[in-house]
């Protein structure tokens, strides 16, 4: 069972300290546990409770009107609120509800209807990666554990993969191969999925070689298969060996193919002069260098 502090909740909720504090004293939403040096902390059901409170009051609701009702009547007005308001707000709310609850209905529920409404790919850019953001803060600062973060990351892998799987297969001669991989101890596996959907969706073909791939595999790789691009992904998790190091080994390796790299470790270092390497400086980035292959 997990424990939170105020600030804890401050942070997962979006409502200020002193509010949470005069909701206890006024309305008894939730009353808190206290240490033996009379700190406050809360419990699992209280968080999920806050979430709800705080999500109704967003959208609207006083917060007097929210403390008449059962935590049954709250869940579900909640979830009708999920259903038919897209605002940023609501959406994260209740996102970061079914994270700290691990309910996957209720997470499938929010993405699925937003799929229906504007698509995966606007879902993926507007949704999920604001969501991903936010969680990744939550979970540096503590505020949700690690089997929290990895239940949601399968979530959204199984959605990327099965939304990947729906696209017809490309069709045409000439038609450029992408290969995408993550080098050993870089771990953007959902963004790299995300690009592979991107590239797929606009009638690439991709070779899909997976994380965690040493330069020797990839020269394995490209001796069997055809390549034209390879891209990678190399954030400020890349400590495996100096970047400069990577390019080279790879250049050698595979030379008739161009690195396509992105990350914050590919924005800080300079390829000029080096015809093979183009820097990605992110999704757009992406997005428009593939419109002017077509």
């Amino acid at each position: 069972m997990a424990v939170y502090s105020i600030s804890d909740l401050e942070k997962l909720t979006g409502i200020k300290a002193a509010t949470l504090r005069a909701w206890e004293q006024r309305y008894q939403i939730v009353t808190p546990k206290r240490t033996a040096t009379n700190i406050r902390y809360y419990l699992d059901e209280d968080l999920r409770e806050l979430l709800n409170v705080a999500l109704l009051n967003k959208n609207g609701m006083r917060i007097s009107q929210i403390a008449k009702l059962r935590a049954e009547e709250r869940a579900e007005k909640v979830v009708a609120i999920s259903s038919i308001n897209v605002s940023s707000d609501t959406q994260l709310d209740a996102l970061t509800l079914s994270a700290v609850e691990m309910d996957e209905f209720k997470f499938s529920h929010v993405i699925d209807t937003n799929i229906r409404q504007r698509g995966f790919e606007e879902t993926m850019l507007e949704v999920i990666y604001p969501f991903l953001d936010k969680l990744g803060v939550l979970y540096f600062t503590g505020s949700i554990t690690p089997v929290q973060e990895g239940f949601i990351g399968n979530l959204i892998r199984r959605k990327l993969l099965a939304a990947t799987d729906r696209l017809p297969q490309p069709q045409g001669k000439d038609i450029p191969v992408f290969g995408l991989y993550l080098p050993e101890g870089e771990r953007q596996e959902l963004s790299l999925l995300f690009i592979e959907y991107l590239l797929r969706k606009r009638g690439f073909l991709t070779r899909y070689l997976g994380g965690d791939v040493a330069v020797s595999d990839l020269v394995d790789a490209t001796s069997r298969t055809h390549i034209d691009y390879l891209f990678t992904i190399l954030s400020n998790a890349f400590v495996h060996e100096p970047v400069e190091n990577h390019v080279a080994s790879v250049l050698e390796g595979c030379p008739n193919l161009t690195l396509l790299l992105t990350g914050y470790q590919a924005s800080i270092h300079s390829f000029e002069g080096e015809e093979r390497v183009k820097v990605i400086g992110g999704l757009e980035d992406m997005i428009r260098f593939v419109a002017t292959l077509k």
